[in-house]
């Protein structure tokens, strides 16, 4: 499940990036929607959005761009967005969007659980999942509370911190366990996942493997380097690949 800020780099536009990583074997595609406080993500996935946000996009231009990779792939996507932004628009009308636009679910990390209603309902209505994000510290009664108001999939962060690369595999089995017994639900896990390795040791307990600061670093270097950006996404995520 890679992971890609909107917007950045600015070129090629974010519906071929979609469709080149769909083509190249991703399950799930991630679409961080650009926020000026982002929420638990190191300098990569922050400078990104800081980028992105400086070239102009906006959550109506994510959703352009999805509803046009829409006309090619039919990808689970995923929208990763603050509670504010979403907020901000009116909770209804932004969900409605982003389901028009063809997305099929969204990440809301900073959801407030005692506040959820109108965001759940909507997204009822509207065919979205909702995913909230269970932390390394949650207790049992805090991962229950999380189960209970999410949809789709869980999102279990593989580590304490912000988001990055790491040169070791998360150890995530006794969370996995705890989770297991409290949902049917799948579980992607994320949080400083990058090579194939990690994804393959992920995959023996987890459901899906999220990879995003290795792919949005890799994706900024071959921007500067004037590689052909959309190459280099589909062989990054070619490269994830962990069976034939």
């Amino acid at each position: 499940m890679p992971y890609i800020t909107a917007g950045d780099p600015p070129k090629p536009d974010l519906s071929t990036l979609i469709v080149g990583m769909a083509d190249a074997g991703a399950d799930i595609i991630e679409i961080g929607i650009p926020f000026s406080d982002p929420i638990a993500d190191g300098p990569v996935i922050a400078s990104a959005m800081f980028r992105s946000l400086e070239a102009g996009m906006t959550p109506a231009g994510v959703f352009a761009e999805v509803k046009k990779a829409r006309a090619s792939t039919d990808i689970a996507l995923v929208g990763m967005v603050s509670d504010s932004i979403v907020a901000h628009a009116d909770r209804g009308r932004f969900v409605a969007q982003a389901a028009e636009a063809g997305f099929d679910g969204l990440i809301v990390p900073d959801a407030d659980t005692r506040d959820l209603g109108d965001l759940q309902e909507a997204c009822k209505t509207h065919g979205l999942t909702l995913t909230l994000l269970v932390a390394p510290m949650s207790t049992g009664a805090r991962q229950r509370e999380i189960v209970e108001h999410s949809s789709g999939f869980i999102y279990l962060l593989a580590r304490a911190g912000v988001t990055g690369e790491r040169q070791d595999a998360p150890d995530i089995a006794g969370r996995m366990s705890e989770l297991r017994a409290l949902t049917d639900l799948p579980i992607g896990v994320g949080f400083g996942i990058a090579t194939a390795e990690h994804v393959t040791a992920v995959g023996a307990s987890a459901d899906g493997a999220i990879v995003g600061s290795a792919l949005v670093r890799r994706l900024h270097e071959a921007h500067e380097a004037g590689e052909d950006v959309g190459t280099a996404a589909h062989d990054f995520v070619k490269g994830l690949q962990t069976s034939p």
